[in-house]
């Protein structure tokens, strides 16, 4: 699971913890371990939403300013399916 560089170090530090993506089919599953410098993500859920569940308070959640910053960043490809990914940040030493 990719992040935009600038929301990198928030998900390292804590501060985001879950990410809005929208794609064809789920990419990660719960429990699933994913590469981020330093450490890893751990998928805590993920569940399916619709654009109208986004809110400017679940963008700053996800480390972006409003909905729209969120859907600049979301809206690239084919998908069409929005998902709410919930995870935690594990770093290397841990």
């Amino acid at each position: 699971m990719m992040f935009a560089r600038r929301l990198r170090d928030g998900v390292r530090d804590g501060s985001i913890t879950c990410t809005v993506r929208i794609w064809q089919s789920p990419r990660v599953k719960p429990g699933g371990r994913y590469p981020i410098g330093g450490g890893h993500v751990v998928v805590d859920s993920i569940r399916e939403i619709t654009l109208d569940d986004l809110t400017d308070a679940l963008a700053r959640r996800s480390g972006f300013d409003d909905v729209g910053d969120l859907l600049d960043t979301a809206r690239h490809g084919a998908g069409t399916d929005v998902y709410l990914i919930e995870f935690h940040f594990v770093a290397e030493n841990a």
